[in-house]
C-alpha cells in the first residue's frame, strides 16, 4: 500500500500525537514509532566561517511529512555537493515528532464483510511529520557570497518537494 496524499495530514488543527518514552517503551502512550525518514540533519562543512546564511521559512502553519523533508534535503544537498563541494553548511532545523495515524480501509469485492468501517477507527501509526509554525525555518544554509546563485537554485529545488508556501530570508553573518 502506498502513501496517502499529503493533503490528508498537513492540517495543523489536528491534535499532536507524540508521547513516546525511550526509557520505558511499554508505558508509552504511543506504543510503536514509525521509522524516521530523515536520518542526516547536518551536511557540508560546519567548521568554516561563512559570509552569509539563507533560511527557508514557512509562511503558514503546516505539518510536513518526513518523506517530503527527506526528498527536499536530498534534492538540495545533491545539487550543492556537485556544484560547490565542501563550501557550504546545510542544516535541517525541524524534527518530525508528530506521528500520523491511518485507519486502513479495504477496497474491492466483499470488503464490507471484512472491515469495521468507522468503529474503532483510531488508526495505527504509519508515518511521522514535523509541525511548523508560521515564520519557523525549515532549512538553513551557510555559504560564501560568491555562491549565491548556486544556493538559490538548490533552495528552489528543495521547495519543489515541500507542500505549502515558503519564503527565503537572506542574512549576512
Amino acid at each position: 500500500m502506498g502513501l496517502r496524499p499529503a493533503h490528508t495530514c498537513r492540517d495543523v488543527g489536528k491534535v499532536s500525537w507524540t508521547r513516546y518514552s525511550k526509557k520505558k517503551p511499554r508505558k508509552s502512550y504511543v506504543k510503536a514509532l514509525p521509522h524516521n525518514a530523515v536520518q542526516i540533519f547536518d551536511m557540508g562543512d560546519a567548521g568554516k566561517s561563512y559570509e552569509a546564511e539563507i533560511q527557508v521559512v514557512a509562511e503558514k502553519p503546516i505539518r510536513l511529512r518526513d518523506s517530503a523533508l527527506e526528498a527536499a534535503r536530498q534534492a538540495a544537498n545533491k545539487y550543492l555537493e556537485k556544484q560547490i563541494p565542501g563550501n557550504y553548511y546545510f542544516k535541517v532545523v525541524v524534527f518530525p515528532h508528530d506521528i500520523i495515524r491511518e485507519n486502513k480501509m479495504i477496497v474491492g469485492a466483499g470488503a464490507d464483510r471484512l472491515q469495521k468501517g468507522m468503529r474503532h477507527s483510531f488508526g495505527r501509526p504509519t508515518d511521522r511529520a514535523a509541525k511548523l509554525r508560521a515564520g519557523q525555518p525549515v532549512f538553513k544554509i551557510k555559504f560564501f557570497k560568491k555562491d549565491l546563485g548556486v544556493i538559490e537554485e538548490a533552495v528552489r529545488r528543495a521547495r519543489l518537494k515541500l507542500s505549502g508556501t515558503y519564503s527565503i530570508k537572506l542574512a549576512d553573518l
